[in-house]
């Protein structure tokens, strides 16, 4: 990955739906450029996917917790991709210490935030796990 590189993600961080062609005028470079630089960009995995951000307030009714993860032996590279793909996870960060793993949790209530701990406590190699519901943002 190069500097082109570099500048191509930070715009597309900040709008993943921008036009290939103001992503084009914005680096100097020709359209295709852009074109070929994205796809090589997720053909080897840097860019895994676009999403939507939603506004914090948005989100303001649902139900956030973090969840702190174990993994037994060797298996964390499976375990993540598990996670990886559970519509609850909102996102996934591996961590040292104590705790292999860190998942932010969303969910529309307390019974689902309960199916989801459950799911999640179930799946092979998991070996412990804890859980906090955020209660409020102060920053």
């Amino acid at each position: 990955m190069d500097d082109l590189d570099r500048r191509l993600i930070a715009l597309l961080r900040a709008d993943a739906r921008e036009s290939v062609a103001n992503l084009a005028k914005e680096l100097g470079i020709a359209r295709g450029t852009v074109q070929n630089r994205m796809a090589k960009l997720e053909a080897d995995g840097t860019i895994a996917g676009y999403t939507v951000r939603l506004r914090p307030q948005t989100d303001m009714h649902r139900i956030t917790a973090l969840m702190t993860i174990e993994v037994e032996g060797n298996t964390l590279d499976q375990v993540s991709r598990t996670l990886r793909g559970d519509p609850a996870v909102e996102a996934l960060h591996s961590t040292n210490g104590r705790w292999d793993l860190i998942a932010e949790l969303r969910a529309d209530s307390l019974a689902e935030v309960d199916r989801v701990i459950n799911r999640i406590r179930t799946l092979e190699s998991i070996a412990r796990t804890e859980t906090s519901l955020l209660l409020s943002t102060v920053k």
